[in-house]
């Protein structure tokens, strides 16, 4: 009988210790990010576990202007694309969130929002490598000057 008691305390234990992680595993693959009238976002590297199958992201502008002035997208790209992809956003205009559709170069995206506005999109993650050089920019004309970051997929957050 105590035999019993020990080994159902343990399992009650163990199932205790692994809720926080497999919630945190979870947490990781969901990721807010906000904009403001000054050109920037609020953080400039985001972290994704490689157990994610998918990413949900949430861009909220945190400012008051219209997307008209000062719009702001978020846009996933491989590293070395990053200016090309902010020169085709220029080109395909504000009625295609300044992100050229179909553009193969872009791996996810968010529509253009402006002040107290959020979009959110949901992404696989089956073709991001571990370790990838991945970089997240906002494409309307002359902001990815100052907004861009890095996204890291896999490995310890940093």
């Amino acid at each position: 009988m105590t035999m019993l008691r020990h080994t159902l305390a343990v399992a009650a234990l163990a199932a205790a210790c692994c809720l926080p992680l497999r919630a945190h595993a979870d947490d990781s693959c969901k990721l807010e990010i906000s904009a403001n009238d000054q050109m920037m976002y609020d953080k400039q590297t985001l972290w994704v576990s490689s157990a994610c199958k998918s990413v949900t992201l949430t861009l909220h502008h945190s400012g008051k202007l219209p997307k008209a002035a000062m719009g702001h997208n978020w846009v996933l790209v491989n590293g070395p694309d990053l200016p090309a992809v902010a020169n085709a956003g220029m080109g395909a205009g504000a009625a295609s969130d300044y992100v050229p559709a179909g553009d193969k170069r872009v791996l996810a995206h968010t529509k253009l929002v402006g002040g107290g506005e959020s979009d959110t999109v949901t992404f696989p993650t089956a073709g991001l490598k571990e370790g990838g050089d991945y970089k997240f920019l906002c494409t309307f004309p002359g902001h990815n000057a100052l907004m861009h970051g890095t996204f890291k997929f896999g490995g310890p957050p940093s």
